[in-house]
């Protein structure tokens, strides 16, 4: 990983992200301020990797050095399907013993840090000091106290099959948005991720506030996948 990582350090130098780490135009409303804060963590909970591969879809396109760590079988395919660049994303599945060392990092050298489960308090605690130093974004899926935005997977089911025949076509997904301060007032949006042409697109308008409790859930395939 050191190795790989003074290799990398000139272009990863250049493709620091300016203010925002910026998303995908359907993700936007899920964000107060429409992108990423670099040094910032959001959390992803609710079983959406898909969701946080859409989330690196942008930066990685337009030139902001990624990673992905922990996630064992990560579907390269998919993300790359999804808009993530994978010229510009470097995966590390299983680090082993040295995991601590390596979120360090990976936090210290990218751009944007996509993480599969917390650390422990005192490991979060230097991670989010490292990734704030730097200014790389953190995307967890899973719980992180503290997040300055949360993000949960409300809901998700595939269209396209009938009656034990048919094709997945498209998946739509409800996504409840909440966090600290800006991100405080919790929104809900219906997203196709994917939709019948593999592109991510919103399936109806953020609902927020009390109006947001009352959002009817996605729509419901025949084939809901958990």
């Amino acid at each position: 990983m050191e190795a790989t990582l003074a290799a990398l350090a000139p272009q990863l130098q250049l493709s620091r992200p300016g203010p925002l780490v910026p998303v995908l135009p359907a993700l936007r409303d899920l964000l107060p301020e429409r992108g990423l804060r670099p040094g910032a963590v959001v959390s992803v909970t609710g079983g959406g990797t898909a969701l946080l591969l859409a989330l690196a879809a942008a930066a990685s396109s337009t030139g902001t050095w990624c990673a992905a760590l922990g996630f064992d079988g990560l579907g390269l395919l998919a993300a790359a399907e999804l808009g993530v660049d994978l010229s510009h994303l470097v995966v590390v599945e299983d680090p082993g013993e040295h995991w601590a060392e390596t979120a360090l990092a990976l936090a210290d050298g990218f751009g944007l840090l996509l993480l599969r489960g917390t650390p422990p308090g005192p490991l979060r605690e230097r991670l989010a000091t490292v990734a704030r130093r730097s200014g790389c974004a953190v995307v967890v899926s899973g719980d992180w106290p503290g997040a300055r935005v949360r993000l949960r997977v409300v809901s998700r089911a595939w269209t396209g099959l009938g009656a034990g025949r048919g094709r997945l076509r498209a998946r739509r997904m409800s996504v409840s948005a909440g966090g600290r301060g800006a991100a405080a007032r919790e929104r809900r949006m219906e997203l196709w991720l994917p939709d019948t042409q593999g592109a991510v697109r919103a399936a109806g308008p953020a609902v927020s506030g009390a109006g947001a409790d009352r959002a009817a859930p996605a729509g419901r395939g025949p084939l809901a996948v958990v």
